[in-house]
């Protein structure tokens, strides 16, 4: 008897540190694909720099990660759980853009229960979550997503001139991030990017209906006054709606950005995404209009888009087609060019230093062809292009290339193409 009680007792020290490693578990996804890229010379040859055109062959890797993840009950419905995530560059290069920060994807650690989701750290917000929904009109990643809607800010690697107004003077010719915060690398961020420091909560599905809400501290509070980033905070919220099995589904989502742009003031937008599962095609459809308060009046950026998704074998054909408007308004302040002084559209920096600053959008389609061979492992080929005004410079995230180990961007009103096949395996 007490030779089958030690058993027993061996038996279940042994047996509880299996069961502890079970509640952990890796993954990741590695997304690579092999590119023909073009871009031509554009229009910023007034200002003499990035005037060149480039065609290039290109590997690229696509938001390839690793992570841990870790769960553990603790009765009564209740969980704690936490997850660490990092990019995995796939690329060796002396680009710091191509580097991984580690847990620089979603980390957070945080408590599950009957109540809903609650926990910190660093996640996609409300805002971003969103896209899943409409989104599916895409083969690898060169898609409204990494390009247009949400993409204001900053595309690709480098800061972009498709906003600027009072921020942190960055150098001719880009002008300055659309919110100031984030041109001076601070705690501010584009609509589309993850959000740091900051505290999330996720309702239970109610009838198909979850919320969603996030809140970014003001860690980066200044101790001077008036200064940008002076006390900046952001929020963020969505509802979301899924119904006849996944089939249709819409969401909106609401952001305000505090003293991003100017003391005092919020950034703000909103948005509406969706679409519906037909059997035979699968579409989506986003709409989304964002405000940056300059001291002058308020920027307005509108971004759309609509994708298409038709089912083929075990396969689908996917495509999109997303458009920027034009930014309204107007904005006096800091520019790229101090000798000027002058007042240009909310688009880019002012006329005197770039032609045709208020042409300012864009328009991207994209058209491709997928194969699962099974869950993990698919295989896709594709073309996509952008057309930029001559006072933009949108680009896909990632694409930028690299020239003696420094990131660089097509050319003011350059349009940029690309031929691409790609390979996804998640593990």
């Amino acid at each position: 008897m007490q030779k089958k009680l030690l058993s027993l007792a061996v038996a279940g020290a042994l047996a509880a540190p299996v069961a502890a490693l079970a509640q952990v578990e890796v993954y990741g996804t590695v997304h690579m694909s092999v590119n023909k890229m073009k871009y031509d010379a554009g229009t910023d040859t007034a200002v003499g720099v990035g005037t060149g055109s480039k065609s290039a062959w290109d590997v690229a890797s696509h938001a390839s990660n690793i992570g841990v993840r870790a769960r553990e009950s603790l009765g009564g419905g209740l969980s704690a759980w936490a997850q660490v995530e990092t990019n995995a560059a796939m690329e060796r290069s002396n680009n710091i853009a191509h580097t991984s920060n580690f847990a620089s994807r979603n980390s957070a650690i945080g408590m599950q229960g009957n109540f809903g989701n609650i926990f910190a750290g660093q996640w996609t917000t409300p805002w971003a979550d969103l896209d899943a929904l409409w989104a599916i009109g895409t083969v690898a990643t060169y898609g409204p997503v990494t390009s247009i809607i949400g993409r204001r800010e900053t595309t690709g690697s480098a800061p972009q001139p498709n906003c600027a107004n009072t921020g942190s003077g960055q150098s001719p010719p880009f002008g300055v991030a659309c919110d100031s915060v984030e041109g001076g690398g601070g705690v501010g961020h584009a609509f589309w990017r993850r959000v740091s420091n900051s505290v999330h909560y996720q309702s239970p599905v109610f009838a198909g209906v979850q919320v969603k809400a996030a809140y970014q501290t003001n860690q980066d509070k200044s101790t001077t006054p008036g200064a940008i980033p002076s006390d900046p905070s952001m929020w963020s919220a969505s509802v979301a709606w899924s119904g006849m099995g996944g089939r249709a589904r819409v969401g909106a989502a609401i952001d305000g950005h505090k003293d991003f742009t100017t003391v005092g003031q919020t950034d703000d937008g909103w948005r509406i995404t969706g679409g519906f599962n037909f059997g035979f095609m699968d579409i989506g459809a986003a709409y989304e209009q964002m405000t940056y308060k300059t001291p002058a009046g308020d920027c307005e950026a509108t971004q759309w888009g609509i994708a298409l998704a038709v089912p083929i074998g075990q396969g689908a054909i996917r495509a999109s087609y997303s458009q920027a408007d034009d930014i309204d308004g107007t904005y006096t302040g800091p520019v790229a060019n101090t000798a000027t002084g002058s007042t240009g559209s909310c688009g880019a920096a002012p006329t005197a230093v770039l032609p045709n600053a208020g042409d300012n959008g864009a328009k991207q389609w994209n058209i491709g062809y997928d194969y699962r061979f099974s869950k993990r492992t698919t295989v896709g080929v594709g073309y996509a292009m952008i057309d930029n005004d001559a006072g933009a410079v949108f680009t896909w995230s990632g694409l930028s290339s690299t020239q003696g180990g420094v990131s660089t961007i097509p050319p003011l009103g350059s349009d940029v193409s690309i031929f691409f096949v790609s390979m996804i395996h998640r593990f």
